[in-house]
């Protein structure tokens, strides 16, 4: 028979079969263990992503499983290859379409910095036209790391308040990539 350690519970209230905690903190469990990814993949970012999602990494253990195609669907957009600065307006496009809350994951060093492409018609990294939650640095970077950007995210959506959204500081964000 082995030790069994008890240890005291989380922050909350607890009684005879029932925990209580904020609403804050469920919700954010929630969300971060339902995200619905949209893929926005370009180049070869996104084999990594089609590996990151095949049976061997298996992305679904995360809560992500459900790749949503659609922007009015999604939560979290992943930015995985180079972008142009003519595709600049479809992605900031595709990025308004979407519901709040919605977080970002630019996934590469195209996505992330314009990678080797220092031209004048690759976009320096998608900063420069809509907020980055999360980067996955590498060229093109190996399925662990997509799997670690997106515990970032999960980390980032679990502590998030309810409120943030409409704080003020948010919105002087998105006023400064000139979105209302």
């Amino acid at each position: 028979m082995t030790d069994v350690k008890l240890v005291d519970a989380p922050a909350g209230y607890t009684g005879e079969g029932f925990f209580a905690t904020s609403l804050d903190k469920i919700v954010g469990l929630a969300r971060a263990n339902s995200l619905w990814p949209l893929p926005f993949a370009t180049s070869c970012c996104g084999i990594e992503f089609m590996a990151t999602m095949a049976s061997n990494y298996d992305l679904g253990r995360f809560g992500a499983e459900r790749l949503s195609f659609s922007p009015r669907q999604a939560d979290l957009l992943m930015v995985m290859g180079t972008i142009s600065k003519k595709m600049g307006p479809i992605l900031k496009q595709v990025y308004l379409q979407m519901a709040e809350p919605r977080w970002v994951l630019a996934v590469g060093a195209c996505a992330t910095t314009g990678g080797i492409f220092d031209s004048y018609s690759v976009l320096q990294g998608i900063d420069r036209i809509i907020p980055v939650d999360v980067y996955v640095p590498g060229c093109a970077p190996r399925p662990e790391q997509i799997i670690e950007g997106i515990l970032r995210i999960q980390d980032l959506v679990k502590n998030e308040p309810l409120r943030r959204r409409n704080s003020p500081e948010y919105k002087e964000l998105l006023e400064s990539y000139g979105i209302m």
